[in-house]
């Protein structure tokens, strides 16, 4: 539930219509071929797609979900619905993705606490900064 709320707020600052939620699956896709990582992604977006849309919900990247899996789910719910503008977030940049995707939340964040900075009457330099994590956010607002 902490993570579906994480989302709604964060989703709250980018001025797009969207809610929040999160969800997942048991599935470890080390050690599997990308036939398997395929056919797993394919059934689940059967299941999901009755689930999501443009103005339902937006299914994005996550640990372990990168371009490749996005790019099947993405795939999979063309097939079904013949539609997919809105649906998915995290595509390939051929497919419609955004070229500056997975480093969009970690440099976010740091603009958001420089802005934070700013109201305070103070900056970032000099300062210890503590990153909890290990994902696209953490290692690129550490980057950042």
């Amino acid at each position: 539930k902490f993570l579906g709320f994480e989302q709604i707020l964060k989703n709250s600052l980018t001025t797009l219509p969207m809610g929040g939620g999160k969800g997942g699956s048991d599935f470890d896709p080390k050690g599997k071929s990308d036939n398997e990582v395929m056919r797993f992604c394919q059934s689940f977006m059967t299941e999901l797609q009755r689930h999501v849309g443009a103005d339902t919900g937006v299914p994005a990247g996550d640990i372990g979900v990168g371009a490749r899996e996005i790019g099947y789910l993405h795939g999979q719910y063309k097939r079904l619905r013949n539609e997919f503008t809105g649906v998915l977030t995290g595509k390939n940049v051929k497919w419609g993705g955004s070229f500056i995707r997975p480093e969009a939340t970690g440099y976010g964040a740091v603009y958001f606490l420089e802005e934070m900075c700013k109201d305070n009457n103070t900056v970032i330099r000099g300062k210890n900064v503590l990153l909890s994590g290990s994902g696209n956010v953490a290692q690129f607002a550490c980057e950042k």
